[in-house]
């Protein structure tokens, strides 16, 4: 310690009291090892305070007066100025190096509140959601999709459902499976919708025009292909969850329902929200895998080429076209569904 090595060759007389019983005696003060040495005119030492220990019963007063800390009946009264003052600078030098288990405990305390407070706003949301997502059944999500089915129905008025378009269109669904192979309910809907949405428990819903308004199934099959994409990519559940906040998980992994009110809000934004983008890779990989023309999609989205010239350049069926996807009067049959 700097301090201590400064102070390491001086002196001061002083009175020293043992125990209140006992008369005060002049002693030489001096500073050792750690230590505050007491000694008699003989230098002789009598006794040895800590330097870590030593206390001071009347701050800012002369004489000061210290004794052991946690003794007060043993005294050292001193007048020498500078005496006072190297003990004084070596006190507050040993307190500065003293452990803090309060600040410690403080700072402790304050990291877990802050870590509880991160996690609940960053992690905890997301894991919810995440764990209801897995623990929903298929039964359920056919629920929350035909719950708005009903809210949207408000906009878009009934679904389109011709008899002979039906069937046609249950042969799209058969020849169109998802990712994972299983089959999607395909639902035409009058107005309100340019291209497609999917709901929570397998429902697409397809706008009127994209049935109407080409001259092949191709296209349609396209944007059936970028919806099961974006479905792969972004659960619809996790969209509706996502769109009502932790309360919403909250209440669907509790009750198994959500609130009605929670259904029409989110099914108002459905018709206007932009479709998220899939990557020209993965819609590669989709009309590959369900041997279907990319081409006629990509011009259905840019009648220029310009913007989806990667993907007409990608078409697996460009030079070989598969197997219709469906006969010219099953198509004719679908673009009459809507009827008049």
């Amino acid at each position: 310690m700097t301090a201590l090595q400064e102070y390491q060759r001086l002196e001061a007389s002083a009175l020293w009291r043992a125990s209140p019983e006992e008369q005060r005696r002049e002693v030489i003060v001096s500073i050792g090892e750690a230590t505050l040495v007491i000694s008699d005119l003989q230098d002789r030492p009598l006794t040895h305070w800590s330097l870590a220990a030593i206390a001071r019963a009347n701050p800012d007063e002369t004489p000061a007066i210290y004794h052991p800390d946690g003794d007060p009946s043993e005294t050292l009264e001193l007048a020498e100025a500078e005496m006072i003052a190297a003990i004084e600078k070596l006190r507050t030098a040993v307190a500065r190096r003293r452990p803090r288990p309060g600040r410690l405990r403080g700072m402790g305390l304050f990291g877990s509140v802050t870590l509880v407070a991160l996690l609940a706003v960053f992690w905890l949301p997301g894991a919810m959601m995440n764990h209801t997502i897995n623990l929903v059944p298929d039964v359920k999500r056919e629920d929350l999709g035909r719950a708005l089915m009903t809210h949207l129905e408000r906009v878009t008025g009934l679904p389109c459902v011709a008899p002979e378009g039906l069937q046609v269109l249950q042969k799209l669904s058969a020849r169109l499976p998802d990712t994972d192979g299983r089959r999607n309910a395909l639902i035409v809907i009058r107005s309100g919708l340019r291209d497609t949405v999917r709901l929570p428990g397998r429902i697409m819903l397809i706008g009127r025009g994209l049935v109407e308004d080409f001259e092949e199934p191709d296209v349609l099959a396209g944007y059936v292909i970028a919806e099961q994409q974006r479905a792969a990519d972004s659960d619809p559940l996790g969209r509706l969850l996502r769109w009502g906040g932790i309360s919403a998980s909250f209440r669907m992994l509790t009750t198994g329902t959500l609130p009605d009110a929670t259904l029409r809000a989110y099914a108002e934004t459905l018709l206007t929200t932009a479709p998220l983008p899939v990557s020209d890779a993965a819609l590669k990989a989709g009309f590959e895998r369900l041997s279907v023309r990319a081409t006629p999609y990509a011009y259905a989205l840019d009648p220029t080429g310009e913007k989806t010239i990667t993907l007409i350049e990608a078409d697996p069926f460009a030079s070989a076209p598969p197997q219709p996807l469906l006969s010219d009067g099953d198509w004719l049959r679908l673009q009459s569904i809507c009827g008049a």
